[in-house]
């Protein structure tokens, strides 16, 4: 069993058997997020990209638990140079960890992120999704994502359990290309995210999911703090 815990924005939690993991821990200066970066256990910290809002907490995190965090290389080594155990993969590449098979695939958005009290940006790597497969069930976070055609060849070359898709719009896909997306993906079940964290990014999770189960889709907008399990 497989149990997903959403913590608002596209900050995920993934509890399988005595694995705890989670992707872009957002949560100080989140302010929909009911937990905090102190309450999270996890072995493994996944990350997307290099923006704020996806690597808000990820040293302290992975710091307070001793956690690896996987990213694409150049994330990865800047997680690295502020004390951090971390793994790198590239984009099309994928690793076998205790707790089960992590693939990067293509993402298409920025990546950078200005340094603590300067006015320098950084490059952190190029933005990626993650494929997540644990056990004989496969969960894709789509991180920042716009609507790209390869999102096909996701969905053919792999059987989507569940989905996080990106519905806030302006820096993102809106709800009506996340739609073909998950379509795209052939994804049994979707969960949205990047969505009602800030005003800019307001949308109606529960009237995507409706236009999902339309087209034979599952789901469920889920609240900062609620779950949902994969039997």
């Amino acid at each position: 069993m497989i149990q997903v815990t959403y913590h608002g924005h596209s900050t995920v939690e993934i509890a399988y058997n005595e694995h705890r993991l989670i992707i872009d821990p957002f949560l100080t200066g989140n302010p929909v997020a009911k937990a905090k970066a102190q309450d999270i256990k996890v072995d493994y910290v996944l990350l997307t990209h290099g923006h704020n809002d996806h690597i808000q907490d990820a040293v302290e995190i992975a710091k307070a638990n001793d956690a690896t965090i996987i990213a694409t290389y150049e994330l990865a080594m800047y997680m690295e140079s502020q004390g951090c155990k971390v793994h790198s993969l590239g984009i099309g590449g994928s690793f076998q960890f205790p707790f089960g098979k992590v693939k990067f695939t293509l993402a298409f958005h920025g990546a950078g992120e200005l340094l603590p009290g300067s006015s320098t940006f950084q490059f952190l790597g190029f933005p990626a999704g993650i494929l997540l497969y644990l056990g004989d069930k496969t969960l894709y976070h789509a991180g920042d994502t716009g609507l790209f055609g390869d999102m096909k060849l996701i969905g053919e070359l792999n059987t989507i359990d569940l989905a996080f898709l990106p519905i806030g719009d302006n820096y993102t896909m809106g709800p009506e290309d996340a739609l073909i997306a998950a379509q795209f993906l052939q994804a049994r079940a979707v969960v949205p995210i990047h969505y009602n964290t800030f005003p800019l990014l307001a949308q109606d999770g529960d009237a995507y999911i409706r236009q999902l189960q339309e087209k034979g889709i599952g789901g469920s907008a889920l609240t900062p703090g609620e779950s949902y399990t994969i039997a």
